[in-house]
Formats: structure tokens, sequence, C-alpha cells
């Protein structure tokens, strides 16, 4: 009876299988971290974001375009003074806060028409650029 070869040789199947077992392990820490770490939306809110201030309440609530009578309507990206100028006499500007926004001051303005609050957040959308409408908010 003739001696066979070593039943351990270093073929491409065990290359493979060690390639396939090492990008296991990274899929499964990454999952792993993922899982340990809390996303920021449900974070319990120590710090605030860059689109939050302290002068908008908890309880408001974002909204992409603001209708104001028929024809007046402000949406987000809009330029800061047409927005404020397109407000209807009827418009009460309640509050004014201004902060220091990453790039320029931000300036959130509170307002009440017939009983319904909003407000309104100005700031740059680039550094020495016009404020312009960078959210707006129902209360």
């Amino acid at each position: 009876m003739s001696a066979t070869g070593s039943r351990l040789r270093f073929s491409g199947e065990w290359l493979a299988a060690a390639a396939f077992l090492v990008a296991t392990l990274v899929v499964g820490s990454l999952v792993v971290r993922e899982l340990r770490v809390a996303p920021q939306a449900f974070s319990d809110g120590g710090e605030q974001t860059s689109t939050t201030s302290a002068g908008v309440p908890p309880e408001a609530v974002s909204v992409p375009k603001l209708m104001l009578g028929e024809a007046n309507e402000i949406r987000v990206g809009d330029r800061g003074d047409a927005a404020v100028a397109r407000l209807d006499a009827g418009v009460v500007l309640i509050k004014t806060t201004v902060e220091r926004g990453p790039l320029g001051p931000r300036e959130v303005r509170s307002y009440e028409v017939s009983g319904t609050r909003f407000i309104l957040v100005l700031e740059p959308f680039e550094r020495r650029g016009e404020p312009r409408v960078a959210a707006i908010y129902l209360q």
C-alpha cells in the first residue's frame, strides 16, 4: 500500500475559510458596537444638536413650509428678509433670541397669529452668507 500525502495542506480552500471567518468577526464586531451605542435620535437630550436651540421649546413641531393666507407662504431656505417681509400686519412678534450658530448668528423669532404660535429660525447657510430660514416650528 502506498503512503498518502499529509492530510493538512495549505490550499485555496483553507485561505477562503480563513478570510470568511475574519470577515464574519469584523461584521459581528460592527453590529455589537452599533447595538451598544444609542443613536443620536434616541439620546437623552443632554446635549443640543445644531438644528435645535434654546429658543425652540421641545414640544414644537418642525414643518417645511408655512402658509399665511392664500398668497403668502414661507419655506425653509427662503431669504430671511424676504420671509419676514411676507408676514402680514396681523402677525405679532412675541420674542427674538439671538444665538451663536456654527456659520454665524442664529436668530430665533417667535410669532403669534390668530392664537397660533410659530417660530422662524434664521441663520446663514454658509460663512458670511445672508440669513435664510433654517427651520419653521409650530406650537
